[in-house]
This record gives structure tokens, C-alpha cells and sequence, in this order.
């Protein structure tokens, strides 16, 4: 743990784990996990019979970040836990739903690990935690628009700060800060005398969770209904000045989901596509707008960068968009080896 209120949330966790009769220890290091950031490692039994989970963390855990969570667990090579500050009775639900361990600090848990087979809901935190979802530059939204540029171009980190700045689409301060704090949390370090991006990875984790949490409610343009059917591969978003984005997007990479939800991005809604597809403003629609973030060229057949449409498809987290999310992560971790 990286800081005093992780190990608080830790500990409080683990007394809930206790509180249930089970015993539990965490260990220095634990069994591989396939190359994935994993926060801790814990041994979790009763009756002699003991598990060891590969653990991931998640404060302030809320319906928009569980997707992230779970998609991150689901790619560990050995048994996966969620820790949480507190987990609702609906995404404890989900979380049971794909099979995925789970504690939270307010005693809440799913642990089926025969013979023991343990499952909680619905209880309140019993106290307070200090642990928040982390501060720093590169979680405010001109931080998340740097780190974004950078995840989609990472030969761009070495660039002066005012080029990643316009490209970003922020101020020349925002840059330096972000590239400091980057440097802190080892994300960037000079090679060879250049900035390069490290651990791409991890940190285009981190960025999903935090875009869905800080950014993404920001930018929405509205949400409309419109008839049952495909009309959104029946035009070309740029005569909008639309690129798509999320399920439609991944539809048009992977052939692997039909979209529940049309995702739009661009500067705004342009009255000719409310009326040409016959969209009505509806808070509950499946067409929804959002505002473009970035200041950089797009070069994919009118489709939004491969990190933001894994991001929502993150976002909406249901079992059809983790596997869509699965597909794009791949391709973009192919990129970032090539």
C-alpha cells in the first residue's frame, strides 16, 4: 500500500474478513499475475483450508468504475479479490453474477471457496475511512486529457510542453505539471536522454477508472431515443462532425457486439442528425452526445482513439462490453509493444 489511508482501508477490510470467522493474512509477495498490477496478495481460510487471492483495491467504488475493477481482476493469472471501502447490494450482485470475489470495510462479501462459501449484502459502513480516490494533477480533467494524448501517442512525451499542451487541448502548465507528477508515480523516466512513457499498461487503467469517475460526467451533450434498428452504419459521423465512440465503435473493430448504446463524440450536436434520424431528447435514451476532449487528428475511419472506447465500454461493464473490452485492450497493447 502506497500511503497511511491505503493501510487504514486495508486494515479495516480485513477486520470485516475476521468479524466473519474467516482467518486472513497478507503476504510480501505473492504467485505471478500474469504481468498485471496487482496491490497486495492475501491468504484467506478456515478449517485449513487456504487461498491465496491476488487483491485489488478500489476506494470509492461506484457503478461506472466496477467494470474497470472487474476487468482488471478478471485478467489476473490466479484467483482474483475486489477490496473496497463498500460495495452496493446492485454491484454486489454483478460482481457474484461473474464469479468475482469480494470484501468490502463494511462486511460485505462474496467468497466461494469450497467448502467455505461466504455471501454478504447489503450492510453499511461502520466507520469512516480517511482513503479517497487519489489527488494529483493527472486525476483532474486537464490531468486526464494530457495523460489521454500521451496514451494514444506515446512517441509524443518527449515533445515540448507547449506542443503536448495544444494537442491536448490545455494549458502549458498543465503539461508541466502532469509530467511531474508522472515522473513521481514512475510513469515516465528519461532514456537515453529522451522522456519516454512507462508502464502504459498500468496506466491506462488508471486512466479509464479515473475518466468515468472525474471527466466523463462532464462532457455529456445529451441522451436521445430514436427508433429500434442499425441507422448508425447508415452514415458517415464526420458529415456530422461526429467520430463514434464506445459500443458502436467496437461493433466496427471487433464484429464481436451489437450495440445497446450509440455513442457520439464531437464539438456538438448538430441539428441535421436530430433530424435526420429522427433523435428526441430523452435523460433515459440509447443515443447519447458527448463533447470531444482532445485537440489532436483521429485517423481511424471516423472512430474515437482505441483508449477512450475501451474506457466506455468499461463504463457500461456489463458482460458483453468486458468482452469488447477485452478485444480493444488487446489491440492496444499490441500497440504499445509495436
Amino acid at each position: 500500500m502506497d500511503t497511511p489511508a491505503d493501510n487504514e482501508l486495508l486494515e479495516t477490510i480485513l477486520a470485516s474478513i475476521r468479524r466473519l470467522g474467516i482467518a486472513v493474512e497478507v503476504e510480501v509477495s505473492g504467485p505471478d499475475t500474469g504481468g498485471h498490477h496487482t496491490d497486495v496478495f492475501v491468504r484467506i481460510g478456515r478449517g485449513g483450508k487456504v487461498q491465496t487471492y491476488a487483491a485489488r483495491m478500489a476506494k470509492g467504488l461506484r457503478p461506472v468504475t466496477l467494470g474497470a475493477a472487474m476487468h482488471q481482476i478478471e485478467r489476473f493469472d490466479h484467483p482474483g479479490l475486489l477490496l473496497a471501502d463498500h460495495v452496493t447490494p446492485p454491484m454486489a450482485e454483478t460482481l457474484r453474477a461473474r464469479g468475482i470475489a469480494f470484501v468490502d470495510a463494511a462486511g460485505n462479501a462474496y467468497i466461494n471457496q469450497p467448502p467455505m462459501f461466504v455471501w454478504v449484502k447489503g450492510e453499511r459502513p461502520r466507520h469512516r475511512t480517511t482513503a479517497g480516490w487519489p489527488r494529483g494533477h493527472m486525476f483532474r480533467p486537464g490531468g486526464l486529457k494530457v495523460v489521454f494524448t500521451l496514451l494514444c501517442h506515446p512517441e509524443w512525451t518527449d515533445r515540448p510542453y507547449r506542443e503536448i499542451a495544444a494537442r491536448a487541448g490545455v494549458a502549458h502548465g498543465t503539461v508541466g505539471d502532469v509530467v511531474v507528477e508522472l515522473r513521481k508515480l514512475r510513469f515516465i523516466a528519461d532514456v537515453n536522454g529522451k522522456r519516454r512513457l512507462l508502464q502504459l499498461e498500468r496506466l491506462l487503467r488508471q486512466w479509464a477508472e479515473a475518466f468515468a469517475r472525474t471527466l466523463r460526467p462532464r462532457l455529456l451533450l445529451g441522451r436521445y431515443r430514436t427508433a429500434p434498428g442499425h441507422w448508425w452504419t447508415e452514415f458517415t459521423p464526420a458529415g456530422y462532425g461526429m467520430l463514434l465512440g464506445g459500443e458502436p465503435a467496437a461493433e466496427k473493430l471487433t464484429r464481436h457486439l451489437r450495440p445497446g448504446t450509440v455513442t457520439l463524440y464531437g464539438d456538438k450536436v448538430d441539428s441535421r442528425l436530430l433530424l435526420d434520424f429522427k433523435l428526441h431528447p430523452d435523460p433515459d435514451g440509447s443515443v447519447e452526445c458527448v463533447k470531444r476532449f482532445w485537440a489532436f487528428e483521429t485517423y481511424d475511419d471516423g472512430l474515437v482513439p482505441l483508449p477512450l472506447i475501451y474506457a466506455d465500454l468499461l463504463m457500461i461493464g456489463d458482460a458483453r462490453c468486458l468482452e469488447a473490452a477485452d478485444l480493444i485492450y488487446e489491440r492496444i497493447v499490441d500497440g504499445f509493444v509495436g
